[in-house]
């Protein structure tokens, strides 16, 4: 998954020039939290954020009137408050990267750039949690297998043949660590046969189910035994 795959493209920017006032009104009537700051050329030059100008204005613990406050963000410049040392990214980064970089700087957006600066597009920390819900396939229609795995090569080839021979599709898998639970995949599998009988293929091929649940086409959330038993 590639950052353009999941970036708001074309998103809406202002100038230097542009006022505190008009840029919150912004945000607020698009429901967003962050604006691009650009040149006459469309190249990157700084950001803003709606908690940056409350800091700047003192918005939450002020004692100026409404209408002092008003007249501050309307005669206070993006340019004087704005972040000029921006993290960014480019589209074709992979997604995990520009979550890292998130995570390393402590930030939650990156503009994303052209190979001249120019602003083609935002992702978010919310942009990243999709890509993580879509990669896992949890909103759409299957059923996930959470099986406890041996961590050697030729583990998976076992589990997907157990699938494959059950006319069961692979939507989505993933593989990961923890230091309670030792190594495990979740498997999401779409096919004919039954939620219980495919659970019971696979105890009965030696692996350990530790879960299974099911995502209705109605988008409705299903837990199984992971016995393979009715409850």
């Amino acid at each position: 998954m590639y950052v353009k795959d999941h970036m708001t493209v074309s998103p809406v920017t202002i100038t230097a020039d542009t006022v505190l006032s008009k840029a919150l009104d912004m945000m607020r009537r698009n429901d967003f939290h962050r604006l691009p700051v650009v040149d006459a050329d469309g190249k990157l030059i700084g950001l803003v954020t709606g908690g940056l100008v409350e800091e700047s204005s003192g918005a939450k613990n002020t004692s100026l009137s409404i209408y002092e406050l008003n007249y501050l963000l309307s005669r206070t410049k993006v340019s004087d408050i704005m972040i000029r040392d921006v993290k960014t990214t480019t589209q074709d980064v992979l997604v995990e990267e520009a979550a890292q970089k998130m995570l390393d700087n402590g930030i939650a957006v990156l503009p994303v750039v052209d190979a001249e600066n120019r602003v083609i597009g935002i992702i978010t920390d919310k942009d990243i949690f999709q890509a993580l819900i879509s990669l896992l396939g949890y909103k759409h229609q299957g059923t996930r297998y959470i099986v406890a795995a041996e961590d050697h090569p030729g583990f998976l080839v076992g589990v997907a043949k157990a699938f494959a021979e059950n006319d069961a599709n692979l939507e989505a898998l993933a593989v990961y660590h923890t230091e309670e639970r030792g190594t495990e995949i979740a498997i999401k599998a779409t096919g004919e046969i039954p939620v219980n009988d495919m659970t019971k293929v696979l105890l009965g091929c030696g692996y350990e189910v530790r879960d299974v649940v099911q995502t209705t086409t109605e988008g409705e959330i299903l837990h199984y035994s992971v016995t393979g038993e009715d409850e």
